[in-house]
């Protein structure tokens, strides 16, 4: 099985527009790693645009971009988040949640004319955003005892690993990011302390 070790993603919020015959297309896109965290940017979008009249979007996730849905709040069908998503397919990006904000300007457009509104934004705010290559981590978290510390710090130090969060009391607390091509020799290696638990938090 091939070994997926980075992905094209956006680094952060971007934004489109699209205007036709009075209806006003705003595109937001934003790198996005859940279900949950896009179902709660949505409703924050929808407060900030709550006088538009649809909010349609789409998302991919994963290293294997096999997580992905669309959504036409009410556009006919296929009009609205196809063509989002086939923005997001195009570019070939993952973890990426794209919204595009209608506000109708009372005149119909008929589906062409809605695909290619919701298509143009949605590229325009990936076009205006910045496409980064994001390397993969396995994120891992450490619990060991103080008497532990030196031989935790130097495994870090040695093999330079990416520091998260850490809480260094009585029973320390170490969230670290691995790389993913050393994440089983290190896994192992500190496995090798009894005293060591582990606990793979996820991979992206």
């Amino acid at each position: 099985m091939e070994l997926i070790d980075s992905y094209k993603t956006l680094e952060a919020l971007s934004e489109g527009m699209y205007k036709e015959k009075g209806s006003k297309f705003i595109a937001l896109a934003v790198p996005c790693y859940s279900e949950n965290e896009a179902k709660n940017q949505l409703n924050e979008w929808r407060k900030l645009h709550h006088q538009a009249r649809h909010l349609c979007y789409a998302y991919r996730f994963g290293l294997k971009k096999d997580i992905y849905r669309s959504n036409d709040d009410g556009e006919p069908s296929n009009s609205a988040g196809t063509p989002i998503l086939g923005q997001i397919q195009s570019f070939e990006l993952t973890n990426v949640l794209i919204g595009v904000v209608r506000y109708y300007g009372g005149t119909k457009l008929g589906v062409g004319g809605l695909i290619h509104a919701y298509k143009t934004a949605a590229r325009e705010a990936i076009e205006l955003g910045s496409i980064i290559e994001k390397k993969v981590f396995q994120h891992l978290k450490i619990k060991f005892s103080y008497a532990e510390m030196p031989e935790i710090m130097n495994v870090v130090k040695t093999h330079q690993l990416q520091i998260e969060t850490q809480d260094f009391q009585e029973v320390c607390l170490l969230q670290v990011a691995i790389p993913l091509e050393k994440k089983d020799y290190l896994t192992e290696l500190l496995s090798e302390n009894k005293h060591v638990l582990l606990e793979e938090l996820g991979i992206y």
